[in-house]
């Protein structure tokens, strides 16, 4: 039976972006449109794969070229499932937006992160329909539902934060994280 994985803490998770604040700075990228937002997507990405590999120090080193790239080819590779959901979304809501809004509340919350995470780290289209990915969220509801938790926490204390402007890249760079720490625990 494999050890089991100990859970990021909060307080891990709050001072993850401080470790190193000098790269709180490559929330500047943003400023510079669509090269800037691809970039800073890479390194998001790179930031939620270094969790799914117990890699949770500090922020790692920002590399535009390669940054830009992931995040580019990323976002190409969404594209197929971006079109796919759009499509099962207008569908349900010919049927009902009550329906509509329900599904998309609870497909956003108990499957698209760990997809997403799941993809981050397969880099392939076909890992955002690899549905299979979500039953370990079911099978541990109770540990799922603390991590969410803990995750509208953070991103709460980082919209405060905003006022003295480290809330924005703080809550940025570590909006996947808890996620990306069940992945590594439950999934991988």
């Amino acid at each position: 039976m494999p050890a089991k994985k100990t859970p990021l803490n909060f307080k891990s998770a709050f001072k993850y972006p401080f470790n190193r604040a000098k790269g709180m700075w490559n929330i500047l990228w943003i400023f510079l449109p669509i090269i800037g937002w691809f970039a800073l997507g890479g390194y998001g990405i790179r930031i939620v794969k270094e969790f799914c590999k117990g890699k949770f120090k500090q922020l790692p080193t920002f590399s535009f070229s390669s940054d830009l790239k992931l995040g580019f080819f990323m976002f190409l590779k969404s594209l197929p499932f971006i079109l796919a959901y759009s499509v099962v979304l207008m569908i349900l809501s010919l049927i009902s937006l009550w329906l509509r809004g329900a599904v998309q509340l609870l497909f956003s919350l108990f499957v698209m992160p760990i997809l997403f995470i799941h993809f981050f780290n397969k880099e392939t289209v076909g890992s955002l329909f690899e549905f299979k990915i979500v039953k370990p969220v079911f099978t541990n509801l109770g540990d799922y539902i603390v991590i969410l938790l803990k995750s509208i926490l953070l991103a709460l204390i980082f919209l405060v934060m905003i006022i003295i402007l480290v809330g924005i890249p703080a809550g940025s760079f570590t909006k996947n994280i808890f996620f990306a720490d069940f992945y590594r625990r439950r999934v991988k």
